[in-house]
């Protein structure tokens, strides 16, 4: 286990750079995010006023009102505090999935609130320290919390904000001092060219948010712009064959930094590092699947450039122990395994469906998906069906919008028509434990961005209990 992440329940600690924002109170609409959440905890660290409104409550909502965070479910201007409506003191923090019919968010902007997007913030505390940004389609919350718990571990001084909540610290911000900050680049609404980063990578470019985009030209051409916001003599990090110039990384090829020599002992992956310098020898890294030690490697060669030796990286490695919903195990035991990821994209699925196959050659698995916004769904519906139709079962639940409205033509019943695999079948939350427990896979998968992971705890005590 990591060292107890510092001063995230008090303000001993004077955060400086946060300061300089200007306001003693500070207001989320849509608290409940995973990024706006981390920077309510950095303000409660900071010592401002922090409340909030969020749609539904939820394990992140309860955590924030546990270090006092006001925070209410209605759009409703009367429920926001009283000393968060004046107008001199107060900063509003707002995430791009919040609708533009949003009445509080209106009447803020409407009387000249100081109203700030989640990425405008970030992009303030960070300009003065040394950045670490990570961009990229897939991968980011995991590499960005492999990035702050290295640095963290190796005694830099430094704050983290990470898109997941960290297996480690139990929380999806990691503060241990003003000089560093590791921040997670998000390409959806162009995000991340708020960010003046001084060294940034990117695991991937996949096609994604086309919503925003329209084409992958235009999220091609985006990620170049952010590479453009990087500082004078910053470095630039890409996975070897993006169509984008810098210090290459990847597995068993000749980019600048390698993974090489991999085998599993004891479930966990040893390797080696090439370096454009010299080889580092058996990093000892427990999470599984191929894409998470591309991103254990992208992290290490940051730190690495950065100057932190070897031996306290690879001391640091071994006791990482990754992100909830990031192929995070519920139960593992001789006769059962259910595992619970983020997966939301058909990339992504594929990486987890190789991992699985990885550790499990020979078991039978059944994957239980959410879908993740009808856009998403209409623009990959050939790929996640190709990819759903890898295991051996496949549970569907209905579309979780987030932010869309319908699109017609556009469900889960047609992406299940698209599925190859016969052993497919489309159910309703309230029936899925009754669904799983016909299955005869020793391994159940629940995969999607949305609410499942909400449903979690319910299907592991139901296994539980069947077990």
């Amino acid at each position: 286990m990591s060292k107890e992440n510092k001063n995230i329940d008090n303000s001993e600690q004077v955060l400086s750079f946060g300061k300089d924002l200007g306001k003693a109170n500070v207001y989320f609409i849509g608290i409940g995010g995973i990024g706006m959440s981390a920077l309510a905890r950095y303000f409660v660290a900071n010592g401002n006023q922090v409340a909030g409104y969020d749609k539904t409550p939820s394990d992140i909502t309860r955590a924030l009102e546990d270090l006092g965070v006001a925070i209410h479910f209605e759009d409703d201007f009367d429920l926001i505090p009283e000393q968060f409506k004046n107008r001199s003191e107060t900063l509003v923090v707002y995430t791009p999935a919040i609708p533009n019919s949003h009445s509080e968010l209106n009447f803020f902007k409407s009387n000249d609130f100081e109203v700030k997007k989640r990425s405008e913030v970030l992009g303030e505390i960070t300009k003065k320290t040394f950045c670490f940004a990570v961009a990229g389609t897939h991968g980011k919350t995991t590499t960005t919390s492999i990035l702050g718990h290295l640095l963290n571990e190796c005694n830099v001084n430094m704050t983290a904000f990470l898109g997941g909540i960290s297996e480690n610290y139990n929380s999806n911000l990691i503060l241990n001092g003003t000089e560093v900050t590791v921040v997670e680049a998000d390409e959806f609404d162009r995000s991340f060219l708020t960010l003046s980063p001084d060294y940034a990578c990117i695991t991937s470019m996949d096609a994604d948010h086309l919503d925003i985009y329209g084409d992958a030209s235009e999220l091609t051409k985006s990620f170049k712009d952010f590479t453009k916001k990087i500082k004078p003599k910053g470095k630039l990090f890409v996975k070897k064959g993006l169509p984008i110039s810098g210090i290459t990384y990847g597995i068993e090829d000749n980019s600048d930094y390698t993974a090489q020599n991999i085998r599993i002992e004891d479930g966990s992956y040893v390797f080696d590092v090439k370096t454009p310098k010299t080889i580092f020898k058996d990093f000892k890294f427990n999470l599984p699947g191929r894409h998470n030690l591309s991103n254990a490697l992208i992290a290490l060669a940051m730190s690495v450039e950065y100057g932190i030796p070897q031996p306290q990286l690879a001391k640091a490695l071994a006791t990482y122990m990754g992100v909830k919903r990031r192929f995070t195990y519920q139960i593992k035991t001789e006769n059962l395994v259910f595992i619970d990821d983020y997966a939301h994209h058909p990339q992504e699925i594929n990486a987890v469906h190789q991992a699985i196959r990885e550790m499990y050659p020979d078991d039978k698995v059944l994957a239980i998906f959410q879908p993740h916004l009808f856009s998403r769904t209409k623009d990959f519906a050939d790929e996640f069906a190709m990819a759903l139709g890898q295991f051996d079962e496949v549970l569907l639940l209905d579309i979780y919008p987030a932010r869309e409205l319908p699109i017609s033509g556009v469900s889960s019943g047609w992406l299940l028509d698209k599925i190859s695999n016969p052993r497919k079948k489309l159910v309703a939350k309230d029936s899925l434990v009754e669904a799983i427990k016909e299955t005869s896979a020793r391994i159940i998968l629940t995969i999607g961005a949305g609410d499942i992971g909400e449903e979690v705890k319910t299907i592991k005590k139901a296994l539980e209990v069947a077990s």
